[in-house]
């Protein structure tokens, strides 16, 4: 059973007149109310990232410079000063890749913008050997990808892959990371 106060919900007269003279000067507010326009958007991530990426593909890989390696039989390059024995490591397939990037229908620069950010994130993640897939096909890629990849001041070697890795539709390379107190293979 509910108890009831009496009265309790219930303004009396007095209260009600009480309050009218208080508020007796105030008038009505007025809502003005501001609606701003959107934002002007930031650049999205991606868009950077990707502007970054074509900035640095341009920066080292140049179609017009071919250097002089054959890349019509068997790829193979080492850095001038390196050690000649890297190539025979990776062509024994002693030195395992660690990143793989597959350029299957990719056209001649958005491969040059993929080479570019597989360096970037060897490096960054110290990532010493990777595997750069660019199948045969029309031989565009096959040809192209070796002549970007001696341009780049990072590549220590470079060699075709052995058959587990790709074969003649693949190169692994080496990255030539930043001397650290680690060890490498």
């Amino acid at each position: 059973m509910k108890k009831e106060r009496p009265n309790s919900h219930m303004i009396n007269d007095a209260d009600f007149d009480l309050f009218r003279q208080s508020i007796a000067g105030a008038t009505e507010y007025k809502q003005d109310t501001v609606r701003f326009d959107k934002a002007p958007s930031k650049p999205k991530l991606n868009e950077l990232a990707s502007q970054t990426k074509q900035h640095q593909s341009e920066f080292y890989f140049s179609d017009e410079y071919i250097p002089d390696i054959d890349t019509h039989g068997t790829v193979n390059y080492v850095r001038p000063g390196a050690d000649r024995y890297l190539a025979k490591q990776l062509r024994r397939g002693d030195i395992a890749p660690e990143l793989i990037l597959d350029l299957h229908g990719l056209n001649k620069d958005r491969a040059k913008e993929e080479l570019a950010a597989l360096i970037h994130a060897c490096k960054k993640q110290h990532y010493y050997c990777a595997c750069v897939v660019h199948g045969i096909g029309e031989h565009i890629l096959k040809h192209k990808v070796p002549q970007y990849l001696v341009q780049h001041p990072d590549i220590l070697a470079m060699h075709q892959a052995p058959l587990e890795y790709g074969g003649k539709g693949a190169v692994l390379i080496l990255v030539d990371l930043p001397q650290s107190n680690e060890f490498r293979r």
